[in-house]
């Protein structure tokens, strides 16, 4: 631990797609700082290999429910049952995603809906679902995770860099709307995060080289980087910072 937030302690935290890439260590990060930890992800493999890990390390064991972002009764339901049976949840952090890479040629608009309700709809209703709570206790924070890409305008995954461009919108609309219940909401936009699946997937030797060749900082930024600016934004040390960017790409941009 390199920094120690001392009013995340039992904070009640939900953080969506937590079992594994940048919300697996968002969610062990907020472990780490004694959080109440609530996390859903569909990944059944990495959510158990997640939470082994936080038990080795004897973090503050965090709770995970399975659910299916596309399905957003359900997701509505588990943050409700949350907070009828614990309390207000203090954190939310939209982090669940999916950037398969795809043409404009191959979008339908069953395609379309899908990759919109996987990487914008539920952001939304999440952060609906918490607003009430955060507001009988005055305070609040929501973090949405978007990405470099839109900025960048890669042009391999259109419909995906389309929603998270869409995130910047909608945290700042919610920053405005409920500042006044001193409800903090604002994004967070990784660059190239060297994930297990990116790693796999696309993070190539030569595609490497091309993004270091970018970055003002010439190493890796791994999902950890990303997590310790969500700790931030979560704790009270951030309480003037809202309807905000915060970009952590080693300087790609």
């Amino acid at each position: 631990m390199k920094v120690k937030y001392y009013d995340l302690k039992n904070k009640r935290v939900f953080v969506t797609g937590g079992g594994s890439g940048i919300g697996a260590s968002i969610v062990e990060h907020f472990c780490e700082q004694g959080s109440e930890v609530y996390f859903v992800d569909i990944d059944l493999k990495e959510t158990k290999k997640l939470l082994n890990k936080i038990k080795r390390k004897k973090f503050r064991t965090p709770t995970f429910i399975e659910c299916n972002l596309l399905d957003i009764n359900k997701l509505e339901k588990i943050i409700k049952d949350v907070i009828v049976k614990k309390g207000p949840i203090h954190a939310l952090v939209n982090n669940a995603a999916n950037d398969d890479r795809h043409t404009t040629e191959q979008v339908d608009e069953k395609y379309w809906d899908n990759r919109m309700a996987i990487n914008l709809k539920h952001y939304f209703f999440a952060a609906k679902a918490v607003i009430h709570s955060m507001k009988k206790i005055k305070s609040g924070s929501i973090i949405n995770l978007s990405s470099v890409s839109w900025v960048m305008g890669e042009g391999d995954k259109v419909v995906y860099e389309t929603a998270k461009s869409a995130a910047v919108g909608l945290t700042r609309s919610f920053a405005q709307e409920y500042g006044k219940y001193n409800i903090r909401t604002n994004t967070v936009i990784p660059g190239c995060i060297a994930t297990e699946r990116q790693i796999k997937l696309w993070y190539t030797p030569k595609y490497k080289k091309f993004i270091w060749d970018k970055q003002a900082l010439k190493r890796t930024i791994f999902p950890n980087d990303v997590a310790q600016m969500v700790m931030f934004l979560a704790s009270d040390q951030s309480t003037g910072c809202t309807k905000q960017i915060f970009t952590v790409d080693g300087g790609l941009t």
